[in-house]
């Protein structure tokens, strides 16, 4: 499968399991990876309960984004007419407020079953990615074993369980 070669949106997960598993600079090195202030600001929450190898430092975050974008009223109101009843959490309804927003070529990756489950609702569901599928396209192999809701294998089974209940 070819890269994506547009923006490739982040949740909040995604850049913690990142980091984690040492896959940063490959994602963002490969992608160009863009993220909400409200995404950023969850990475910084709780921070002082991580070990400090996993403690992310908000500057080199930002320094490393191709783009971290403020989401403002009108973007979330659009979001809650479209998305209905879906219980996303702030970073997550902030992300796909901007990404309803654009008009380029988006993808977002983000294993939140809510998350997943808009993008369904929305008839988006080709835009949702893995974290594992951005890491292969880039050849890239994580030292530290992906935990299993950023596999491919998760994501492409949690995905069609969507879509079908989404049918019926």
């Amino acid at each position: 499968m070819a890269r994506h070669r547009g923006t490739v949106l982040m949740d909040t997960n995604v850049i913690l399991e990142a980091h984690r598993t040492g896959s940063w600079p490959a994602l963002t090195g490969g992608y160009g990876v863009e993220t909400v202030e409200d995404c950023v600001t969850e990475t910084q929450t709780g921070f002082q309960r991580r070990r400090p190898e996993r403690r992310i430092d908000e500057t080199r975050l930002r320094e490393r984004l191709a783009g971290v974008h403020a989401v403002g009223v009108l973007e979330r109101a659009a979001l809650a007419i479209r998305a209905g009843e879906i219980a996303l959490d702030r970073g997550e309804a902030s992300l796909w407020a901007h990404a309803l927003s654009r008009d380029d070529d988006w993808i977002i990756c983000g294993p939140d079953k809510a998350s997943l489950r808009c993008g369904v609702m929305l008839g988006l569901h080709e835009r949702l990615v893995s974290m594992e599928r951005l890491l292969d396209e880039v050849g890239h192999r994580p030292g530290t074993a992906l935990r299993e809701a950023y596999t491919r294998r998760w994501h492409e089974r949690t995905l069609g369980q969507l879509v079908m209940a989404q049918r019926c």
